[in-house]
């Protein structure tokens, strides 16, 4: 089996695991929605007024012991001056295609 893992890859924290592509993806639409500012977008370090937060989603295989990472994409950056959405955004090219992932 799979599990999608969503991480902030710029704190190494992760937030949220999820068995589908698209239930990880709903949630990082819904963390697109809250300010930068506020949890769960506010960022963990002391610097956090000029920090933000780059969400990747992980694909790992759950199986295995330790979990196998088979891809990590990058998909969405919240920071004071917006979000930008790399991969993966709900209203345009969703879902996404694995085989294009980095």
């Amino acid at each position: 089996m799979t599990i999608f893992v969503i991480e902030d890859e710029a704190h190494a924290e992760w937030s949220g695991e999820f068995r589908a592509l698209e239930d990880a993806i709903g949630e990082l639409a819904r963390r697109s929605k809250i300010a930068w500012d506020l949890e769960p977008n506010r960022a963990p370090c002391k610097s956090w007024k000029t920090c933000g937060r780059d969400y990747v989603v992980v694909e790992f295989d759950d199986q295995v012991n330790p979990w196998r990472e088979i891809q990590r994409m990058d998909v969405l950056k919240i920071r004071a001056d917006g979000v930008v959405w790399t991969e993966g955004d709900p209203t345009s090219s969703f879902p996404l295609d694995p085989t294009q992932a980095t």
